[in-house]
């Protein structure tokens, strides 16, 4: 692969390069903090070409997303905290680098004075989170999603993730290890239930919208002084959906305290109170434009998103770890034991679930 450095060069506006360091611990891009001899720092990533096949997709979106943002906080700014990530061009204007070796490569404005974390680290850390992803889909909710690529065709379709599941594991050597056993046992008796977000949509009682399409912890950042909502990052999967897929990964990434590498995956647990924050924070920028039959699907959501991460991390497990980064290859297997093992904790409290979201829903 073409070092880092030398793409990083060609968005510095004739700048030299101090340092390019390796940054954040996604699962999918190579992403890099890139310190210029002058101007201000800014982040580099190479796009996983495996994932996103359409690179100049991603971008366009990215350009509407961002003008749309800024025009937003232009007219209101939300808090004195909340900014906007903006795609940065090469110093010959282009707004993306594609490398000798098939690579594409983009930079990105730097959010600097914030941090993320790969758990939440309390109530209020969890009404911020909330927060942040309303306010997100607040300030895009008058945005004809027409406007956009959908740049993962399928991406949040779980009936997809299911169908495609069942046909790697049927060409798939027998899976005999109680771990495996586990996860299928899991997909078989969630099978009935997948498509309730899907038939709902069909039957008309929730619409799509703009969704960040990756809403997890560690893509929500904090301003480092006052501990409040700063921005949404890694927008690649912004596209047209439902926002309960939004919702719902928020939910099965924020409110599991062990985190998605947790290393007892039976120890895993959804944590109610930490939901509440989350939801408290949401509503108080979603509740505008969201109606009460959408809000009342947020526990079914929360269950499914749990439901299809294991799903998609069991898929890539069988198929060899081609998706997921990985350190090790049993690693896909583990966190999709983790992601079942969360979704039943969801089941198992389902009652109290929807009570919470009853009680937090505007106008109660």
């Amino acid at each position: 692969m073409i070092a880092p450095d030398q793409i990083a060069a060609l968005f510095a506006e004739g700048s030299g390069i101090t340092a390019v360091l390796p940054h954040g611990n996604g699962n999918v891009n190579d992403t890099y903090l890139v310190h210029p001899v002058v101007g201000r720092s800014f982040i580099l990533q190479r796009l996983n070409s495996a994932v996103f096949h359409d690179p100049a997709a991603i971008m366009h979106n990215l350009r509407i997303i961002s003008r749309h943002l800024a025009a937003r906080c232009a007219v209101s700014q939300p808090t004195p905290w909340w900014r906007a990530v903006e795609p940065l061009a090469t110093s010959s204007g282009a707004g993306f680098h594609a490398d000798a070796q098939g690579g594409w490569w983009r930079a990105l404005s730097y959010i600097d004075n914030a941090v993320a974390f790969d758990t939440v680290q309390s109530t209020a850390h969890g009404q911020e989170i909330g927060l942040a992803l309303g306010l997100f889909q607040r300030q895009l909710a008058d945005l004809d999603p027409a406007l956009l690529y959908d740049t993962l065709p399928g991406f949040h379709i779980t009936p997809r993730y299911l169908a495609e599941f069942e046909a790697i594991w049927a060409a798939a050597a027998p899976q005999t290890t109680p771990e495996s056993r586990y996860c299928r046992a899991s997909i078989d008796q969630a099978a009935p239930r997948i498509p309730v977000l899907e038939s709902a949509r069909a039957e008309g009682r929730i619409q799509e919208r703009i969704i960040h399409g990756d809403p997890k912890v560690a893509n929500i950042l904090l301003d480092r002084t006052s501990g409040r909502a700063a921005a949404l990052i890694d927008l690649d999967t912004v596209k047209p959906g439902l926002p309960h897929y939004d919702v719902g990964d928020c939910l099965r990434s924020a409110c599991n305290p062990l985190g998605e590498e947790a290393r007892d995956p039976a120890a895993v647990h959804f944590d109610l109170e930490l939901c509440r924050a989350i939801l408290a924070g949401y509503l108080a920028e979603a509740g505008s434009f969201l109606t009460p039959a959408e809000i009342a699907l947020f526990p079914d959501a929360a269950w499914l998103v749990a439901v299809e991460l294991g799903l998609r991390f069991f898929t890539d497990h069988l198929r060899g770890n081609v998706y997921f980064k990985t350190r090790q290859p049993e690693q896909n297997l583990h966190r999709a034991l983790v992601q079942f093992h969360l979704a039943e904790s969801i089941a198992k409290q389902e009652d109290a679930l929807r009570r919470l979201v009853a009680g937090l829903s505007p106008g109660h």
